[in-house]
């Protein structure tokens, strides 16, 4: 079936890149094969002209091909050897005889000549998936797609498909190695379903395992979305790189930039306003008024019980509903607790975790007045620990 499906799409990487072949032939137009013909009708190039073009027409026509039009590109193929498309057409016609070996070692030679001929990697692929040689027919289907517009896009769900299979995974590392380029759109369509994390760490290599890798910051989406918190903060620990060393929350020093999100703060820079660490272990935050909005936000697994956040403030004073820390459990659309910046400030912010709460969202946010006011505070210091019976 994923052999089907992938023939699908080399065939449509084929058509995709129709339009432009479309556009090379009307520029030439002018010079027609059989006006080139009166010039010079024995130059190879001419020959392969007027075969193709008899070629294509009696295709159009449904009519069989004349055998004088394969004699006059076999003459060509002799004349130039370095040509393509006298073994495209030597392989088109051992495939439409049935000699599937002499159309491939035809393809395979149509290749060697011309390296990025899309023509020559399609009737690859074809040929492998037909005859259950999976990774050669990967590897053709790859070649099609660098060489198409968007290809890797169109590509990466068929191979992604295809590495889902535990048995194909050696096969993947295989053309990972040797098509290096497609390994990222492949992890990040893997990526899409939490189901395939197995998958991803078994063929992904050392190189394409970084913090700032897309199909990471997919994937901790994806088993977030499916409430597999613990899969997700242990991921993002080891390829993103945070360890928060029992911390309730990562960076509260506003230092540590390279692990990504949600388990490291994320910080807006928008219509709404600016969030940015700065030296000195420093967040620096502009509210402009205009919007409401999450400034600055990070993922916590705090356990049930009650919490206080402290913090030092520089600027200010700011309005209690202007500035407002809030705690939200994940996918739910109110806070369960919430305070002005100036508050969490001059007393400490308790809150209560709520016993069917796995995973929270601390965020910092900016609420608009009736009249648009700018706000600009400096935050450090940033602590929560646990308050009450449950420190």
């Amino acid at each position: 079936m994923i052999a089907r499906r992938l023939i699908v799409v080399v065939i449509a990487l084929l058509l995709a890149v129709q339009v432009v072949r479309n556009a090379a032939v009307g520029a030439l137009a002018t010079l027609t094969p059989a006006e080139a013909a009166k010039v010079w009708a024995s130059h190879p190039a001419v020959e392969i002209s007027l075969g193709l073009a008899q070629i294509g027409t009696d295709a159009r026509e449904r009519k069989p091909i004349d055998p004088h039009t394969f004699a006059l590109i076999d003459d060509a193929a002799v004349k130039a050897p370095l040509a393509a498309e006298p073994f495209l057409v030597r392989g088109v016609q051992a495939q439409t005889s049935g000699d599937a070996e002499t159309a491939r070692q035809a393809f395979v030679a149509a290749q060697a000549r011309d390296p990025r001929s899309l023509s020559a990697a399609y009737f690859l692929a074809d040929y492998y998936f037909r005859s259950g040689r999976a990774l050669e027919g990967l590897e053709q289907a790859s070649v099609l797609a660098r060489l198409s517009p968007d290809g890797s896009t169109s590509l990466a769900p068929f191979v992604a498909a295809y590495a889902r299979n535990r048995s194909n995974w050696p096969q993947l590392r295989t053309l990972f190695r040797s098509q290096e380029w497609l390994e990222d759109s492949v992890l990040t369509a893997l990526a899409q379903d939490p189901r395939n994390v197995q998958a991803i760490l078994a063929v992904a290599d050392p190189a394409h395992r970084k913090p700032d890798s897309v199909w990471l910051a997919v994937l901790l989406r994806s088993l977030i979305a499916d409430t597999d918190y613990g899969q997700a903060r242990a991921l993002w620990a080891s390829i993103g790189g945070g360890n928060a060393n029992g911390a309730l929350v990562y960076d509260t020093d506003f230092s540590s930039p390279g692990p990504p999100p949600p388990f490291n703060w994320s910080l807006t820079t928008s219509t709404i306003g600016l969030a940015e660490r700065q030296p000195g272990k420093r967040l620096h935050v502009i509210f402009y008024g205009n919007d409401d909005g999450v400034l600055a936000s990070e993922l916590l697994m705090l356990q049930p019980g009650a919490y206080r956040l402290q913090m030092q403030v520089i600027g200010g004073p700011v309005h209690p509903e202007t500035l407002r820390w809030s705690l939200r459990c994940d996918r739910a659309s109110d806070p369960v607790a919430s305070a002005g910046i100036d508050e969490a400030a001059r007393s400490g912010w308790v809150f209560q975790v709520p016993s069917n709460c796995p995973a929270q969202w601390l965020e910092l946010s900016g609420r608009s007045g009736d009249v648009a006011q700018q706000s600009e505070v400096t935050i450090s210091g940033l602590s929560v620990t646990r308050a009450g019976g449950n420190a």
